[in-house]
C-alpha cells in the first residue's frame, strides 16, 4: 500500500493511494485514530485493505497539499556516511567505520512532496542528499538484528536538505546546519513493508533540473538497515512512527568543484524505482 498524510477541506488527512486518487482514512480506522502515526501505533492498517476496497477515493492527489508521510514523529535519526563510496570520498586514507555516525533532525525540517524547500538567508551552501528512510510499525528496545527487519512498516523517499557552511559551526557536531526549517522532503507516501521482498537491493537516484547527480544502491551500505534498528534501539527505545534516514551516496553539491548548490528555482528529485519519486522546488526563504 501507498499511504500518504495531506491537507485537505481545511483539515489535516490520512488515507491510502489508488492510482491518483486517495481514498481516506482519517475518521475510518476507529476512535482515536486522527493521523498515521496513530494507525502505526495500533493495528489500524490491517484494516485499510477491506475499507480500501470498498470505499470511493474523496479527493484526487492534485488537489491536496501533501505532508510528510508521518508529519510529527516522536524521533527523527539521519546516518552519516554510510554507503561505501562516501567514506572513500572524504579521502582521509580512513578505514571503514566500525559504527554508523548519527544526527537528529527535527520534525519542522521537512516539507512534503511538491513544497517549496527553502533556502535560508543566512547561506547560499544549501545542498541535496537523497536518502531512502524507513519507518518504524512495530516499537522495540535492544532489537535482536534477526528480527530488526520486523519493525519496519515501510519506506519513503527523502532529501535530506543540509546548508553546508552551517554544519561546521561546531566543532563535533552536525545539527544547526541539518535543521534549517523546511530544508528538506519526505514522500510522496509510505509504500508498506509487503511491497518489498529484501532491502539490499534498493537504488536511490537523485536529479537536479533532470541531471542525474547521486546514483547507488543499498547493497553498497556499510550499515544495512536492519543492523541500524539494531544499534539505534540499543540506546533509545524505537516507537511507531519513527524514522530513520539511512544515509545518501555520492555525488552531493558540496563534492563538484567549484560546488554546485541549489538556487531558487532549481527542482530536486529522489527517486527508489518501485517506491516513487520525491519533486520539490527551491525557493529563497523571505
Amino acid at each position: 500500500m501507498k499511504l500518504i498524510s495531506y491537507e485537505a477541506q481545511g483539515r489535516r488527512r490520512f488515507g491510502v493511494v489508488r492510482d491518483d486518487s486517495i481514498i481516506d482514512l482519517t475518521d475510518r480506522l476507529g476512535p482515536g485514530v486522527s493521523s498515521l502515526r496513530d494507525a502505526l501505533a495500533g493495528d489500524g492498517l490491517k484494516l485499510v485493505p477491506g475499507i480500501a476496497d470498498k470505499a470511493k477515493p474523496e479527493f484526487s492527489l492534485s488537489e491536496v497539499k501533501l505532508l510528510p508521510p508521518i508529519p510529527s514523529p516522536e524521533k527523527i535519526i539521519c546516518v552519516g556516511v554510510n554507503y561505501s563510496h562516501r567514506n572513500e570520498e572524504y579521502k582521509d586514507g580512513s578505514a571503514a567505520p566500525k559504527y554508523p555516525s548519527v544526527f537528529p533532525r527535527f520534525p519542522g525540517s521537512f516539507v512534503g512532496h511538491g513544497n517549496a524547500l527553502m533556502r535560508p538567508p543566512e547561506s547560499e551552501q544549501l545542498d541535496y542528499e537523497g536518502e531512502i528512510a524507513l519507518v518504524i510499525g512495530k516499537p522495540g528496545r535492544r532489537i535482536a538484528l534477526a528480527d530488526a527487519e520486523g519493525h519496519i512498516a515501510g519506506l519513503m523517499c527523502l532529501n535530506e536538505g543540509t546548508v553546508r557552511d552551517w554544519v561546521r559551526h561546531g566543532k563535533f557536531n552536525v545539527t544547526q546546519g541539518k535543521n534549517f526549517d523546511a530544508s528538506g522532503a519526505m514522500g510522496p507516501w509510505l509504500a508498506t513493508a509487503d511491497e518489498f521482498e529484501r532491502y539490499d537491493d534498493l537504488e536511490v537516484i537523485t536529479r537536479v533540473n533532470g541531471e542525474e547527480r547521486q546514483r547507488d544502491t543499498t547493497a553498497n551500505l556499510m550499515f544495512s538497515f536492519g543492523f541500524l534498528i539494531h544499534y539505534i534501539s540499543t540506546w533509545t527505545t524505537l516507537r511507531p512512527g519513527d524514522i530513520i534516514s539511512t544515509g545518501t551516496p555520492i555525488g552531493a553539491g558540496v563534492r563538484f568543484d567549484p560546488p554546485r548548490f541549489l538556487k531558487a528555482g532549481d527542482v530536486v528529485e529522489v527517486e527508489v524505482p518501485g517506491l516513487g519519486v520525491l519533486s520539490n522546488v527551491v525557493a529563497d526563504e523571505q
